[in-house]
């Protein structure tokens, strides 16, 4: 199976609305590994590695976040794949 990673940059209310528990738990769901961590300029940076059609529905997911946040912008890069134990939050 062929393994990449991707770096999610996403922004607008997502600190304190527990978009990083939310994005843990919809990586663990859908079986990918990676990371959700909290950027000093208020944005979220997600690392998602899976297949393709793992991380385009993550893609799919943080587009919209969970309820309690509100996504104005994505910014999305390929990075170099390394594997990750499970989805956590950084």
């Amino acid at each position: 199976m062929d393994q990449s990673c991707e770096r999610f940059t996403v922004s607008g209310i997502v600190q304190g609305v527990g978009f990083r528990y939310h994005t843990s738990y919809q990586g663990l769901k859908l079986g990918v590994s990676g990371y959700a961590k909290n950027l000093s300029n208020g944005d979220v940076e997600v690392v998602v590695c899976g297949n393709e059609q793992q991380i385009e529905a993550m893609a799919r997911w943080l587009e919209q976040g969970p309820r309690s946040a509100r996504v104005d912008n994505l910014v999305r890069e390929a990075i170099s794949y390394k594997p990750y134990k499970g989805f956590q939050i950084l």
